[in-house]
């Protein structure tokens, strides 16, 4: 389980959305997803695949690179692994 303070892909689309003053529903419409969709990412449930990293960084505006960072060393942490990304660069 996370806290709102532990930097993971969720809790930065959460905190986006907050300061952003969007309601879940306005949110999860400019990302092309269900409001129900963004309250599981928001909550860090399920795992996010790829390329609905890459999808939610372009419509954001946001590195695809970070996005898929974020998401996937959460990840590897739910799993009890102590792995890390390093990104080389992005294309």
């Amino acid at each position: 389980m996370s806290t709102r303070e532990e930097l993971n892909l969720g809790n930065f689309i959460w905190a986006h959305r907050v300061g952003e003053e969007m309601t879940q529903v306005e949110f999860a419409k400019l990302l092309g997803i269900s409001k129900q969709r963004l309250c599981d990412i928001e909550k860090n449930r399920g795992n996010l695949s790829i390329k609905m990293c890459k999808t939610l960084a372009d419509k954001l505006g946001f590195s695809r690179s970070w996005f898929v960072q974020l998401e996937f060393e959460y990840q590897f942490k739910k799993e009890g692994l102590n792995l890390e990304i390093q990104s080389i660069s992005e294309k």
